[in-house]
């Protein structure tokens, strides 16, 4: 499963109770209501324990958390960058 899948799966386990529904690999969580503030640290929580890394509160941006397409994209810029 790559990176925009395993996110995926999260975010529908565990902010859509099991329904994928209208989630595009463009939908913004937050405009969309599919996380709040408080998910969005539940997010970050699971990216930095399932992935390994360390998200520093500079990064904590709507550019970097707000899409499956825009984790994805920072997922694979800090894994890279720790390489």
């Amino acid at each position: 499963m790559d990176i925009r899948e395993t996110v995926r799966a999260f975010i529908i386990d565990n902010f859509l109770f099991g329904d994928a529904g209208e989630l595009e690999n463009e939908t913004s969580f937050l405009d969309s209501g599919v996380i709040d503030s408080t998910g969005m640290l539940e997010l970050i929580t699971y990216l930095e324990e399932h992935f390994n890394i360390r998200i520093e509160d500079e990064e904590m941006l709507p550019e970097n958390m707000d899409s499956l397409n825009n984790v994805a994209a920072f997922l694979e810029r800090k894994k890279g960058s720790q390489g």
